[in-house]
């Protein structure tokens, strides 16, 4: 894929032209976040008001499981070039056998399965054994971060098994971005400017479908169409979430890191955090739709 400057310039016109800061709300947030212990990087876009926050929007965080969005990205680079397909069979091996989240780990040693199933299992299910396996399937790190460095996100990138950026896995693990490239990248897809508008519209309905709903998305009306990831390590949790509105379609991202708080429940400070910001942008955006999440369902 080759993105001229002129073309670089055209695909970002649309995301930085006559952007106005949304004061009110940013001073909500950072009100909101001002106790927070770790730091935390906000940023938010409503398309239609034409308005951002930006809060630490332009640090870099640890992405976790949110990496998994540039791996998709590579994997249709492969779709594009042809090189890949959708329907191409796969068979799993058992040493690929990786912890964490997912269900690949549980597979039978030689089961079939499909690139349709992988890219399922590792956006819905944040399946790591997936990721790790189209990570491969794009050409690894350094080919996933040559298109984020076409795309102008060039501090969205994946370290793990990434030459040359050892020290880097060391600091931010598996992945790193900003608040505002996460959700540029969100935007990119939607607005069906990565290769094409076809592979952008796949690649976003893939989004759509999101195991993990207790964080952000629980913030917001349930009839309300989303796109998002989420990604949590011990010290670090983050969310980029894509929301189509009644007053229009906005984008946010919440990332932390250095967090006081790794405990693995729903008390969880960052997690807590998270979805106040998701209720205080949903309810600040739609006050003819005000909306109180329900209790979490034990």
């Amino acid at each position: 894929m080759k993105i001229t400057t002129t073309l670089l310039l055209c695909l970002f016109s649309s995301l930085v032209w006559a952007q106005k800061t949304d004061k009110k709300l940013e001073e909500r947030l950072k009100k909101e976040t001002e106790n927070f212990q770790g730091d935390i990087g906000i940023y938010v876009q409503h398309f239609k008001k034409n308005t951002t926050v930006n809060i630490l929007a332009d640090t870099i965080f640890p992405t976790a499981s949110i990496v998994k969005v540039p791996i998709l990205v590579g994997v249709f680079n492969k779709i594009n070039e042809g090189s890949l397909t959708l329907r191409q069979p796969f068979r799993y091996d058992a040493k690929r056998v990786y912890g964490g989240s997912g269900l690949m780990q549980f597979y039978k040693d030689s089961a079939e399965t499909e690139l349709s199933i992988m890219i399922s299992l590792m956006l819905t299910y944040s399946d790591n054994v997936t990721s790790i396996w189209n990570q491969e399937l794009a050409g690894g790190g350094v080919e996933i971060n040559r298109i984020m460095d076409q795309l102008g996100l060039v501090n969205t990138k994946v370290n793990s098994r990434t030459t040359g950026r050892e020290q880097l896995w060391r600091k931010y693990g598996w992945g790193q971005t900003t608040p505002q490239e996460i959700a540029s990248l969100m935007h990119l897809i939607r607005s069906g400017k990565v290769f094409n508008p076809q592979l952008s519209d796949k690649m976003y309905r893939y989004l759509k479908n999101q195991f993990y709903n207790e964080r952000s998305l629980s913030q917001i009306p349930a009839e309300i169409a989303t796109a998002s990831k989420t990604g949590s390590v011990d010290d670090a949790r983050g969310e980029v979430v894509y929301v189509h509105a009644p007053s229009g379609d906005y984008v946010f991202s919440v990332l932390t890191k250095n967090n006081k708080d790794q405990s693995w429940t729903d008390e969880n400070e960052a997690e807590k955090i998270t979805r106040k910001i998701a209720s205080i942008i949903w309810n600040y955006y739609e006050p003819k739709h005000p909306y109180t999440a329900y209790p979490p369902i034990k």
